[in-house]
């Protein structure tokens, strides 16, 4: 039976990290009349806050956040300690690169950073969507070598898009008007995001998807077998 889904905007933490904090920097620094490096100290206060109000509401570890939120701590202290208001910039690559390389070296330990992402998004609260990923997941069906390894190049795509995000940022930090990094800071995010998403999508999520949806249906059809040999 299939379970209600859930109507949340998939894109609400995009625009709160993203859009508020853009919005706010010119709203501080135009409108208030703040100096650029307090201009972004108080419009990263936000998406901290967003941060910490998830990691606490869903009372679980969630590696991925918990890693954005010791970096955006820590180069936070450091650029108040600098008053470098391009130091404030950089540490969005560091958020980038430190997550990148949580999610690569979660790959090579075998357990990838990013399925807790991805699978909400494929199983859509379906009862036998979710067994069939667990049987996959397992290891213990026909399917299951492929999807793992599927698995293992979506935690990839995401880590390698993350890292040239960073490589980008890092470089515009230090070579472009702080004023027109800021805004350039969010399309170079938003680019990653999209090329992160088509390129994972056709290399692993797609297959994975249909590799789901395949296993569901030789679970009804070995269900239907075993209820004519039952009646016969």
């Amino acid at each position: 039976m299939t379970t209600k889904t859930s109507k949340k905007n998939p894109f609400a933490p995009l625009i709160v990290d993203v859009a508020v904090p853009l919005g706010s920097y010119y709203l501080f620094k135009d409108a208030f009349g703040m100096s650029t490096f307090a201009a972004l100290a108080w419009s990263s206060v936000v998406p901290a806050a967003r941060t910490v109000w998830s990691a606490v509401k869903e009372r679980r570890t969630n590696g991925l956040a918990g890693l954005i939120l010791v970096v955006n701590v820590v180069s936070l202290l450091l650029s108040f300690v600098s008053g470098d208001p391009r130091l404030m910039l950089a540490k969005d690559s560091a958020v980038s690169s430190t997550v990148a390389i949580g999610v690569l070296v979660s790959v090579a330990l075998g357990k990838p950073m990013m399925t807790a992402g991805l699978k909400p998004f494929l199983v859509k609260n379906d009862a036998a969507k979710e067994a069939a990923w667990e049987r996959l997941a397992s290891g213990a069906v026909a399917g299951s070598a492929v999807f793992l390894r599927k698995e293992r190049v979506f935690s990839v795509v995401w880590g390698v898009a993350l890292l040239a995000e960073c490589v980008a940022r890092a470089v515009g930090a230090y070579t472009i008007p702080v004023d027109t990094m800021v805004w350039l800071g969010g399309v170079i995010m938003a680019v990653a995001i999209v090329l992160g998403m088509l390129f994972s999508g056709a290399l692993a999520a797609g297959p994975m998807e249909e590799l789901v949806r395949a296993e569901v249906e030789n679970a009804a059809e070995e269900a239907e077998k075993r209820e004519v040999v039952l009646a016969g």
